[in-house]
């Protein structure tokens, strides 16, 4: 990508999915067809858990997993559309949960939080951040949400300011990656962005906000002095 990034060797496997390919999940950079996407397990339906503003653009933590934030971006290839969900935890802007596809439904977001909560420690009062759209209020995000026992936050409706982390971090990744070049085809843009977050902003890219260290490092060094106090 002439950033000094290496794509992780599943690319190869992946290319050769093309024809099949639609949503990429988290670490595994797992590509799934549109059939195996629709099956999901029958919910029965029920109230919608409401959520209000918790967060007030207080946009801190004192350790891991106390409040993530999360969002959707796009990015144009020749090919069509790719859109990206991702969640960071604020303590140390991490990434801990990610989805890619081409299309923007409940589904993305779900595979973003489903990641990481699965890669995570679920602490008690955990608040997830997101702002009203439709993805973020549908009742199958919400209930997921609820069922994790993660308390969700909405921001005010149209103010960017109320979701400003993630913000900046979708317009650092606009600058040293998307806007680089010229995207050809979906799957080499997905690949790309897996790649940005994992391997550049989460153990490369070194923040000042973190004393200079990476999301990796800070998160490592102060967990490890958060047990010993």
């Amino acid at each position: 990508l002439g950033m000094g990034l290496v794509v992780q060797p599943l690319t190869t496997a992946l290319r050769a999915e093309l024809p099949n390919t639609r949503r990429m999940r988290g670490q595994l950079l797992q590509f799934t067809t549109s059939e195996d996407s629709n099956r999901c397990p029958r919910k029965t339906l029920g109230t919608k858990p409401r959520a209000i503003h918790l967060v007030n653009r207080e946009f801190t933590a004192t350790g891991p997993n106390q409040l993530w934030v999360t969002d959707i971006t796009e990015h144009p290839t020749r090919k069509g559309r790719v859109f990206t969900c991702v969640v960071l935890d604020v303590f140390a802007r991490k990434a801990v949960g990610w989805a890619i596809d081409r299309k923007a439904d409940t589904s993305l977001v779900n595979s973003a939080l489903d990641m990481a909560a699965r890669t995570r420690e679920i602490a008690k009062g955990l608040i997830l951040h997101a702002d009203h759209g439709p993805q973020f209020t549908a009742w199958a995000f919400t209930t997921n949400v609820a069922a994790y026992g993660i308390r969700l936050s909405l921001g005010t409706v149209g103010d960017c300011y109320d979701n400003a982390m993630i913000e900046a971090f979708w317009g650092r990744m606009q600058t040293e990656l998307l806007n680089r070049k010229k995207w050809t085809t979906i799957v080499e843009l997905s690949v790309a962005v897996a790649d940005y977050i994992e391997n550049f902003h989460n153990t490369t890219r070194r923040h000042s906000a973190l004393d200079m260290f990476t999301p990796t490092e800070y998160e490592t060094i102060n967990t490890t002095l958060l047990q010993l106090t």
